[in-house]
């Protein structure tokens, strides 16, 4: 299952099943998990850990270091889970001292070009669509989605269930359960499209709409806004998970979409 044109570190560990492509570099303490295929010219550097059932497409780098001035050649790690797919020439950097590891979660699809630098956190199910580069820092949360050719900022947090629209400059935290959209990245609305796709029924759904009408649509200010729906609206899973969010967001959430005239639509 091993093409003999491609070379593993004695020190690396792979399990059974594992069939790997010519003219592929696997280095040392490198673990890769039963029924993985990797492809050709495929590097998986020294930290890296792959989980089982993967798939890993010809030119990917994984476990690189950090492209971080702030490194020191510290024993960090790359963590990829089980059921993963890495499309053509991707980047999944090492973590720092900071976090210890980049994490990139089970069920997920990373498409071609992508970059995860150091110490992000990837949940799981997640969808990177083509090109998307992202950040040192940025945690990405389980079942969100962000469009091809987005660029997102460092230590941004995108939330559960979100979509990202493609081509975006995400600089800021994008709330779960909706849409991120325009220029400047905006709230678009509920992710409804979404969350019935993932079971989601429509008494929840419409639950979440009226937590952000609250949040977009009252003229409240987000102090306001948290208020008012912490005394207002019913305790739900939902409406912890968002005014959690909001709470804890380190970068400040995205805006209602503001016309050049300062009108909000």
């Amino acid at each position: 299952m091993i093409h003999p044109h491609t070379y593993i570190h004695p020190n690396a560990k792979l399990a059974q099943n594992v069939k790997i492509d010519p003219f592929t570099v696997i280095h040392q303490d490198v673990e890769v998990g039963e029924g993985t295929w990797i492809g050709s010219n495929v590097t998986i550097m020294e930290g890296a850990r792959i989980g089982r059932n993967c798939r890993i497409f010809p030119g990917a780098v994984i476990g690189a270091i950090p492209q971080d001035l702030k490194f020191e050649g510290e024993k960090t790690y790359v963590e990829v889970g089980d059921n993963t797919t890495i499309r053509e020439f991707v980047t999944i950097n090492r973590g720092t001292k900071a976090r210890g590891k980049t994490v990139v979660g089970n069920d997920c699809l990373i498409q071609a070009y992508c970059h995860i630098a150091h110490d992000c956190i990837i949940g799981n199910n997640c969808v990177m669509s083509n090109n998307t580069q992202m950040a040192g820092h940025v945690t990405m949360d389980d079942w969100s989605i962000v469009g091809g050719v987005s660029a997102v900022h460092q230590f941004v947090h995108i939330g559960q269930h979100s979509f990202v629209a493609g081509g975006s400059l995400v600089s800021k935290d994008v709330p779960p359960y909706i849409k991120a959209v325009r220029n400047p990245l905006s709230y678009g609305g509920v992710n409804s499209v979404g969350l019935k796709r993932r079971g989601f029924n429509l008494d929840r759904i419409n639950h979440i709409l009226d937590i952000y009408r609250v949040i977009y649509n009252k003229g409240l200010n987000i102090t306001q806004a948290l208020e008012y729906i912490e005394e207002e609206i019913s305790a739900s899973d939902e409406r912890d998970e968002i005014l959690t969010f909001i709470r804890e967001s380190g970068r400040g959430v995205i805006k209602r979409y503001t016309k050049g005239n300062g009108e909000e639509e």
